[in-house]
């Protein structure tokens, strides 16, 4: 569906505007004229290979571009990792919005990374690798200062996942929808009756000593202009195991 790309703008600027203002702020007009350029090229790439089903570019705005954003003030150290990335989200707009950190997009479909790569470079993203492999076989030289993930599995196996690609200091943020808080409590429930997971974070040489705690797992509700239902961020510190996590994410 064609849309004039100047209307695209002035939607993405309203929707920025009804955001916390750091998110606007870090977004120069180059920046939101290259988030527009991204759809542009989502919208012809997506008519051959289907990367995304919501194919309405005003949509896109909303449920891609804003939605991506709402995690920005979250994301303030590199390096920076987008697991199962998909068609560059949220990895594409996080980076034109942090220019200066490093990010490295991952994803094991074929089809979508040959996108992004061809994304990453029209929008002159030095700053970013893409990288096709499948998760569990992926074995990076250095480790993420943050990791971050939208639409790609459970809590619990996002939390696995990012145990041994993370710093000691390291952080997942997960982008989830209404039910966040039963995917924490999940995942704290797992820990605690499943020996396995509960010693997971020691056998990735991520957790510092035998019942180190995490510092606090925490639910962020988040604005995104456009989008029905409830946007969901869950911080989770990396660096030990989870314990003494309740409904007002304090420890008991």
């Amino acid at each position: 569906m064609p849309v004039d790309p100047s209307a695209l703008r002035a939607q993405l600027d309203a929707g920025l505007a009804a955001m916390p203002a750091e998110i606007g702020q870090a977004l120069d007009p180059t920046a939101r004229d290259r988030l527009i350029q991204y759809l542009r090229l989502l919208g012809r790439w997506n008519q051959a290979y289907n990367l995304t089903a919501v194919r309405d570019p005003r949509e896109q705005v909303s449920r891609h571009l804003l939605d991506s954003l709402a995690v920005l003030p979250w994301v303030r150290r590199g390096p920076v990792l987008d697991l199962g990335t998909g068609a560059g989200l949220p990895g594409i707009p996080l980076a034109l919005a942090r220019p200066g950190l490093r990010f490295t997009l991952l994803d094991s479909n074929g089809k979508k990374t040959r996108f992004v790569r061809q994304a990453v470079l029209e929008l002159g993203l030095e700053q970013v690798e893409v990288i096709q492999i499948r998760l569990e076989a992926y074995q990076p030289e250095r480790k993420f200062a943050t990791i971050v993930a939208r639409a790609l599995a459970s809590l619990q196996e996002l939390y696995l996942s990012a145990l041994g690609l993370a710093t000691d200091d390291g952080r997942l943020l997960a982008l989830k929808g209404r039910l966040a808080k039963e995917e924490l409590a999940a995942l704290v429930a797992c820990q605690s009756a499943d020996p396995m997971l509960a010693d997971a974070a020691r056998a990735t040489g991520a957790t510092s000593a035998p019942g180190a705690r995490l510092s606090e797992p925490r639910i962020h509700p988040l604005v995104v202009p456009g989008v029905d239902g409830e946007r969901t961020l869950i911080e989770v510190p990396l660096g030990g195991s989870i314990h003494g996590y309740d409904k007002n994410h304090r420890h008991r």
